[in-house]
């Protein structure tokens, strides 16, 4: 039987490279109320798989759906107002 053993100086060599960015984290948490809409709408639409939905789901989809595109048009709308240049 052959064993698989890692060298730890080979594995760790790239942590560095493997945590995210300054940038990437500010990103993230720009887009962290679109996330998190998005499994809110997810975590509503997992609830009626293995039922006919009531209409208590049913609303708390609609619901779920209209968090996630006003945080889309709000993450839209900071978008556009970071490079109209300031023009109004």
């Amino acid at each position: 039987m052959k064993h698989i053993v890692t060298v730890h100086e080979v594995v760790t060599a790239f942590a560095e490279w493997g945590e995210p960015t300054n940038a990437e984290l500010d990103a993230i948490n720009i887009e962290m109320p679109v996330i998190l809409a998005d499994l809110d709408l997810l975590d509503a639409q997992l609830i009626t798989l293995d039922r006919t939905p009531s209409e208590l789901d049913q609303q708390r989809i609609r619901r779920a759906r209209r968090r996630l595109l006003t945080a889309r048009r709000e993450l839209a709308n900071q978008g556009a107002e970071g490079t109209s240049g300031g023009v109004a």
